[in-house]
């Protein structure tokens, strides 16, 4: 079926509006960020995040274990912990160019955590970096090494603050109500000052992410004086460890730990693989957001080696297949099963990403159907990094790229022809690349809605919200128990309910039988598309 370019134009411009719509609970009003400055920043894609604090000496969650702490407790953290703090071996260039090498466009420490302690020379606080063992101002090693790296600068700045809490005889908690306003001016004035000196004393701040209550003054402040900053949390939708199930062709921001934790932590962890981190990365682009990857480094401020290591496979990832992940934008839908897409900004260009074959042998040809996709006369295909003319030691072996198009799709045929490892073995995402093609279809518009949970029954719920081009289509729901906050991306295995047939717009609801009482289940909406299956957002809910 042909479709004109006005008619797919349309929509997706009606699948951005949609999906903008999904999120829009989780952005906040007010959003003053400039828009062509958030198409940068979308154009970048993918940064890295820095966690440290005093209590990384101790591999401890960050700030949080203040939380209902004892006073002895307390004490000896907001006086004893800087006396030891001393990381000596901070280079904000060397810790900048790993990022850049792992294909980082920008790069976004910690200035203050929720603990209150300043990695700044400050005047608004004795609770700060000059008065440790280390007497220098951390953040003017990092912005100055960002930016000799050529890498933009980003500052994670908490307006929370547990030792001004205590210092006032407040109970240290999150989201805390100040008793008086006298107590909540001089905290407004905190928060005022230290973001004057952060927006003045370093010179160019690229982007900001806001984490904690009190953003609005925080935010106000930093827009009056650096207006081209672009404010992530606090501005637009920015989801932790954890990927959204649809498309959102705005600017959004993941930010997610290869581990499970923030601060450095060298006991008891589980560090995704490189190859896990890739897929992420991939799947962030394709779904159009910008990933921003935690490493926290050790107390002597440099990066531990199992985080470098996997920076480092993720280096030789990016320098093969970069072109996939930088400057793009989402295609008509994020993926086909294994395989994930993004596009060029005119959509003429896709990049099929091949996920999920880490047993593909060197000089191995494979064939894909891709349903997504049309060719034209034009249309030219290539595997990133490779120029399909030769295979090292198979003389005359046939290396090249082909393509065919068929009335069920688009087939391909490529070979992993690239040698990578001494060993031939290369378990990470190989790149398609096709130029000068067109949609092949028109997909649904759906979204996974809030689940019902009373009187021992649950129901999962969502919405079709367009049938696309089909007259009749298929759906179930996915779920699984939630495996909670920080593990959320490990799993990958999902139960189905039931095929359900759907004939027109409107919401669709499931009762599944068995669900065990009092878990937490994570579900999804799932279209059935004759071609292929296409996945909502993920919601939870809490059985009864």
């Amino acid at each position: 079926m042909k479709y004109t370019t006005l008619f797919v134009l349309l929509f997706l411009l009606s699948t951005k509006s949609i999906a903008q719509k999904e999120v829009s609970d989780n952005a906040f009003s007010g959003n003053k960020n400039k828009p062509e400055r958030e198409e940068w920043l979308r154009d970048l894609g993918f940064g890295i995040f820095l966690h440290m604090n005093i209590d990384s000496q101790l591999g401890m969650v960050i700030s949080h274990s203040i939380v209902g702490a004892s006073e002895d407790y307390l004490n000896r953290y907001f006086t004893e912990l800087p006396k030891t703090f001393d990381p000596y071996k901070f280079d904000g260039y060397r810790i900048a160019m790993q990022a850049k090498l792992a294909g980082a466009k920008y790069i976004c420490i910690t200035a203050k955590h929720h603990a209150g302690f300043c990695m700044w020379d400050t005047q608004t606080t004795k609770f700060n970096i000059m008065n440790t063992i280390y007497k220098k101002d951390l953040l003017k090693d990092f912005v100055e090494g960002a930016r000799k790296a050529g890498l933009a600068v980003g500052i994670y700045y908490s307006p929370e603050d547990f030792k001004f809490l205590h210092d006032n005889g407040i109970p240290v908690n999150r989201g805390i109500k100040i008793p008086s306003k006298k107590i909540m001016d001089s905290y407004e004035e905190l928060i005022r000052a230290q973001t004057r000196e952060l927006f003045t004393n370093y010179g160019k701040i690229d982007m900001l992410f806001i984490d904690g209550d009190y953003k609005e003054v925080c935010r106000e402040e930093a827009w009056k004086l650096q207006p081209d900053v672009v404010i992530t949390r606090g501005a637009v939708n920015t989801p932790e460890q954890t990927v959204p199930g649809g498309i959102t062709d705005s600017l959004w921001e993941s930010c997610l730990t290869m581990g499970t934790q923030w601060n450095y932590k060298p006991t008891n962890d589980d560090l995704k693989s490189g190859t896990r981190l890739i897929e992420i990365l991939v799947e962030t682009r394709a779904k159009g957001g910008n990933m921003l990857l935690n490493v926290g480094p050790k107390p002597d401020g440099v990066i531990a080696d199992p985080e470098e290591r996997r920076l480092t496979e993720i280096a030789a990832w990016n320098f093969i297949n970069q072109e996939a992940v930088q400057s793009v934008r989402p295609w008509i839908v994020s993926n086909e099963e294994n395989i994930w897409y993004t596009a060029s900004k005119d959509r003429k260009t896709v990049y099929a990403v091949i996920t999920g074959l880490p047993n593909w042998r060197h000089g191995e040809r494979k064939d894909f159907l891709l349903s997504s996709i049309k060719a034209t006369t034009e249309t030219k295909i290539s595997v990133l990094g490779h120029s399909s003319s030769i295979i090292e030691y198979s003389e005359g072996k046939d290396a090249k790229s082909y393509f065919t198009q068929k009335e069920d799709g688009l087939h391909i045929s490529v070979v992993n022809a690239q040698r990578i490892y001494n060993n031939y073995k290369w378990p990470n995402p190989i790149t398609v690349k096709l130029e000068n093609v067109t949609p092949a279809l028109i997909p649904p518009v759906f979204v996974t809605e809030n689940a019902e949970a009373k009187d021992n029954i649950t129901a999962f719920n969502g919405r079709v919200l367009n049938m696309g081009e089909s007259k009749g289509l298929k759906a179930c729901f996915e779920y699984r128990i939630y495996a909670g906050f920080a593990e959320n991306l490990y799993s990958k295995d999902w139960k189905r309910t039931p095929i359900i047939d759907v004939k027109r717009i409107g919401k669709i609801s499931f009762n599944p039988k068995g669900l065990e009482k009092g878990k937490i289940y994570e579900f999804r909406l799932v279209i059935l598309h004759p071609n292929m299956s296409l996945y909502g957002d993920q919601k939870l809910v809490t059985t009864k």
